[in-house]
């Protein structure tokens, strides 16, 4: 049985789609060699951070056209997808009139719903190959036209210097913040992943299993009264919280709080933990493990086509080149992000890295609404109460 790297069992906690005004930045301009030919010169539409930016422009995109003569990639911004809206318009009308969007391949958080809604192309193994090397489920929560190519999953970051032993379910690590006051915080849940994961991880501790398979896949306010009894723990925690309830704002935030000494234990996001332990912004003695029962969720970062596109062959080859095993290593080793394809396909360096990953302890995050009704919610509920 092939070995499966952290992505096995995530699956895309989808963005809320902002109404907002405003424009896609150009990171460049499409050009063509003398030589090309329009269908050759493709776009990336990137919604996400200048790291994403980073990793497309100076790896994945390099070694792209080095293997491919004749193409040319330019990348198309949305920082942090602030216009995802007007994206979602753009493919909608784009697809309806049958026009070129602009853009051969995206990557952004909407992915799924783009697909869900039609604008994407279909894919399947025949035009993809590499999702026989990726798990089903994570390939079925990319909708008809999804293509995973990365994750990133929460993990609990504690200090070995004191913690030789961490909790590994949900319910020791509620004891152990009682019995450790001030050494464990995590991020307001609108302020970043880290901290809804630890949110939604404790609420799920109480909601039924058929309720929240409904509420990870649709948007179900009539469900969310299951999750009063967990914000009444979270409510309780306030008085052993760090600084009695200070709770960072963002990712970020919480592990400088970690890296600082200031605290012993919080959530993180694995590939922000993982990029600070190489560079050296966090200590030797601060160290990972999974809980469970349940576990922390996680996500996958999709890439999709748009329907619409004239350029489908330029944009699939794009596409399958991120998913070979070269292409996965720039992933692992730029952004720290879990490769999409499996471990036993990569080198043994790679495969080191990723052998205390827990695969069997991954879960879905809610679906995006129901995500931002309970960041909502914490923020009457939880800080101050």
């Amino acid at each position: 049985m092939k070995k499966t790297r952290l992505l096995a069992a995530t699956a895309v906690a989808s963005v809320a789609i902002l109404a907002l005004a405003g424009c896609v930045q150009s990171s460049a301009a499409t050009s063509l060699d003398t030589d090309g030919s329009a269908d050759q010169a493709l776009t990336v539409l990137i919604s996400g951070g200048e790291n994403i930016q980073a990793l497309w422009e100076d790896h994945l995109i390099p070694a792209f056209e080095e293997e491919n003569p004749g193409y040319t990639v330019a990348v198309n911004l949305d920082l942090h997808g602030e216009h995802d809206a007007q994206t979602m318009a753009k493919l909608t009308s784009a697809t309806e009139q049958e026009k070129d969007p602009g853009f051969d391949l995206v990557d952004g958080g909407f992915v799924p719903m783009a697909a869900e809604a039609g604008l994407l192309t279909p894919m399947t193994a025949d035009e993809i190959p590499a999702f026989n090397d990726i798990p089903g489920d994570v390939v079925e929560a990319g909708g008809a036209g999804g293509i995973a190519y990365r994750g990133s999953v929460v993990l609990l970051a504690y200090d070995t210097a004191t913690i030789p032993t961490p909790p590994k379910t949900l319910d020791e690590l509620l004891a152990w913040i009682e019995a450790n006051p001030g050494e464990f915080t995590y991020n307001s849940p609108k302020s970043g992943g880290s901290g809804s994961a630890f949110v939604a991880t404790v609420l799920d501790k109480y909601v039924s299993e058929d309720a929240r398979a409904k509420m990870t896949v649709g948007y179900e306010k009539e469900l969310e009264s299951e999750w009063t009894e967990g914000f009444e723990t979270l409510r309780s925690l306030n008085p052993y919280i760090y600084q009695n309830g200070f709770y960072p704002n963002g990712n970020q935030q919480t592990l400088d709080l970690l890296a600082s000494g200031e605290i012993s234990m919080a959530p993180v996001w694995s590939d922000m933990f993982i990029s600070g332990k190489k560079n050296g912004a966090i200590g030797e003695s601060v160290n990972y493990t999974q809980i469970a029962d349940p576990s922390f969720t996680g996500s996958a970062a999709y890439l999709g086509v748009p329907a619409a596109s004239p350029r489908q062959e330029g944009a699939l080859k794009l596409a399958n080149f991120v998913l070979t095993p070269d292409a996965q290593e720039m992933i692992v080793n730029e952004i720290a992000g879990f490769p999409a394809i499996s471990l036993d396909l990569l080198s043994a360096d790679i495969q080191n890295e990723f052998e205390d990953a827990d695969t069997g302890n991954l879960r879905k995050g809610y679906f995006s609404q129901m995500g931002s009704d309970l960041s909502n919610l914490w923020d009457q509920e939880v800080p101050g109460q």
